[in-house]
């Protein structure tokens, strides 16, 4: 279970908030406690926490305070574990100029482990967050803007895994997430967030599992995902007939075909990967033109080099959703329905010291526009998070760190970059 959340984490290139990938020295701490509980107080400087264009961007001092509280509990056959974080954000320059100066954001992540027997296991997980910053909301930066209010994303997952021969197995999945911003009551000429990324979205799959040696296991596989938008408002003009066109036109059905591997070439180094096409078919579509075949793939590599030293890059490669703001329909009448994205990340996770603990994480990603006015115009979107943690002892911690946040953008307006600097003390008892 919790390789998930790291991965979660991995692909969200560690800028949530205003800290790097991992907060080094607590995991272990959490691991080894029935409970834990934590906290974090970072000073930090904003250059564009409004996430704007050149020439409108406003930078800001402030303080983050992070309070956490972590619970794992083993039994014979079950491991239940949840963990909440409440993050307060003050930014000085919202109260200089007569503005709420707090953001809030709280993540809470819960997971649930049995095993009914040796060939039959469960995995339940979900996790839920409010907030404002864009790889928070949606690790897939669908939104690589700043947002403000309370908006809220939950992705719950199960997975069956069971073992019915020591050479076969399956892993059937189910995923479901739900995503709810609240900026609302757009137009048709300037729609709203909440009318272009409210959805459901809701994936079925099946792996069927071959292990053709004790370090590799191959495995083919499909999915069905449906994703249907809830934000009930007219989000567009057909410019050849001018009938409205709804949120709900981007409501997608996809199916996915692929095969794959996990191969571990030696004892600290280790491969995942799979990789086949998306068939999509965005069946509202008021322009007829519905359908789309596109490479899928999401592939990892991790090394640990040596005891709390590792690295990891990896590749993905799939449809996401957009947030265009520019979304006027085409020559055709299409809208831009989605983002054909292309994500490649690094991590690099050193132990400098014996008490200090050294992170490095990048990303990026390449999602090119289909369909409407921006339809092949491209975004690309990169971030770096270094962090640099030296442990007192194995209850306090000093740390440093910078974000870099840089949107490259073919639409006009739509790019920006951001830098942030903090400095902050960490507990955890």
């Amino acid at each position: 279970m919790k390789k998930f959340f790291t991965s979660v984490g991995l692909i969200a290139a560690g800028t949530v908030g205003l800290q790097a990938a991992y907060a080094p020295g607590m995991n272990s701490m959490e691991a080894s406690k029935v409970w834990s509980v934590s906290g974090t107080l970072r000073g930090f400087y904003d250059n564009n926490y409004t996430t704007s264009a050149s020439g409108q961007r406003r930078g800001s001092l402030g303080f983050e305070v992070s309070p956490g509280l972590a619970l794992n509990v083993a039994l014979q056959q079950t491991e239940l574990g949840l963990k909440y974080t409440y993050g307060m954000y003050y930014y000085q320059d919202r109260e200089n100029r007569g503005q709420d100066p707090i953001d809030q954001s709280h993540e809470f992540d819960l997971w649930v482990d049995h095993a009914f027997n040796e060939r039959w296991k469960a995995d339940v997980m979900d996790s839920f967050v409010i907030g404002q910053e864009p790889e928070l909301l949606d690790p897939n930066t669908s939104v690589q803007q700043r947002v403000g209010g309370n908006n809220i994303r939950n992705t719950a997952t199960l997975d069956l895994n069971t073992t019915w021969t020591p050479l076969l197995s399956t892993k059937a999945s189910y995923q479901n997430s739900f995503y709810d911003y609240r900026s609302a009551n757009g137009i048709a000429g300037a729609p709203s967030l909440a009318g272009m990324l409210n959805r459901i979205d809701q994936t079925i799959s099946l792996d069927l599992q071959w292990a053709l040696a004790k370090e590799t296991v191959a495995f083919v596989g499909g999915a069905f995902e449906w994703v249907g938008y809830t934000g009930d408002e007219v989000i567009a003009l057909n410019n050849l007939t001018l009938a409205p066109i709804n949120s709900d036109s981007r409501n997608s059905r996809s199916y996915i075909v692929y095969v794959g591997a996990q191969h571990d070439f030696l004892a600290n180094l280790s491969f995942t990967g799979k990789a086949g096409i998306q068939y999509s078919d965005n069946y509202n579509n008021p322009s007829g033109d519905s359908t789309s075949v596109n490479p899928y793939a999401d592939l990892s590599l991790i090394y640990t080099y040596l005891p709390g030293s590792y690295a990891q890059v990896g590749f993905s490669q799939s449809e996401n959703a957009t947030d265009n703001l520019q979304n006027q329909p085409g020559s055709n009448g299409n809208i831009a329905l989605f983002t054909e994205s292309s994500t490649v990340y690094v991590s690099v996770n050193q132990k400098l010291l014996s008490k200090m603990m050294g992170s490095v994480i990048g990303r990026w990603q390449h999602s090119v526009y289909n369909g409407g006015a921006s339809d092949n115009q491209a975004d690309n979107y990169y971030s770096l998070g270094m962090n640099l943690s030296y442990a007192f002892n194995q209850h306090f911690s000093a740390e440093a760190g910078y974000n870099l946040d840089y949107l490259q953008s073919d639409i006009q307006g739509n790019q920006y970059s951001r830098n942030r600097i903090y400095l902050g003390v960490s507990a955890a008892y």
